[in-house]
């Protein structure tokens, strides 16, 4: 499968300190690669270094013609703002140059209602929210999506529909992602590969190879029973 992401030795380094030490890993075309570790390890500085928002040394090669989306895990916005959802999408679609058949496509794949295309911002649920994110990420086609904890704070089915979305974006659209996720069953359920970071150093491979009680007790430091629930649960 082709290759549109080498990761080699990257270090990046934010006031004096180490965040993220001498790092490897690759992303193939339709992978989903979920990035795990303990909060305050580096999950989000790395998609923002792979965004080129932060200084690094090291090299980080996208193919040509990468097309990449961004779900950050927070939005600074004033959802007092009298703005709809279509004004959102219509707004971002304007600056993009896209036609409105580009963006009814995107309303489309992420089943969004005129019900809620018409809703003001501000009184949109953090499911919702979240959904418009994505939305917002897909305009353009991006081949590469970036998502950070993209079900923080969401209940448990609103969750799945964000993971169901996800894995048909990979699956019947062929688009390669890159999750940050604390949830390990979904990680185990949807990815194709992990990359763990801590403090020890960091980690990559299947997650048969990667989400074991050992190494996953070495990443949070946390008792050993809890992946044992882990292993059980899948049946591994």
């Amino acid at each position: 499968m082709k290759t549109i992401l080498s990761v080699q030795h990257l270090t990046v380094n934010l006031d004096g300190h180490s965040i993220i030490p001498d790092l490897c890993f690759e992303l193939h075309g339709q992978d989903m690669l979920a990035i795990i570790g303990p909060n305050g390890s580096g999950k989000t500085v790395l998609l923002r270094t792979l965004l080129n928002l932060l200084p690094y040394q090291g090299k980080i090669e996208w193919v040509e013609g990468t097309r990449i989306g961004y779900v950050p895990q927070r939005v600074a916005a004033d959802r007092q703002l009298p703005l709809s959802v279509r004004d959102l999408l219509n707004a971002k679609a304007h600056f993009l140059k896209l036609s409105q058949t580009d963006t009814e496509r995107i309303v489309s794949l992420t089943s969004l209602t005129p019900e809620l295309l018409n809703a003001n911002i501000g009184v949109l649920s953090g499911g919702q929210f979240q959904k418009i994110l994505i939305a917002l990420a897909l305009l353009g086609q991006p081949n590469v999506i970036l998502f950070d904890e993209p079900t923080a704070s969401l209940d448990e089915l609103t969750e799945e529909r964000v993971y169901e979305l996800l894995h048909r974006l990979k699956e019947e659209h062929g688009i390669a992602v890159i999750l940050v996720s604390h949830d390990l069953s979904i990680v185990y359920r949807n990815a194709t590969a992990v990359l763990c970071i801590g403090k020890n150093g960091a980690c990559f491979g299947s997650p048969k190879e990667v989400l074991t009680p050992e190494a996953l007790e070495a990443l949070y430091s946390a008792p050993p029973k809890y992946y044992q629930h882990l292993r059980e649960h899948h049946g591994l």
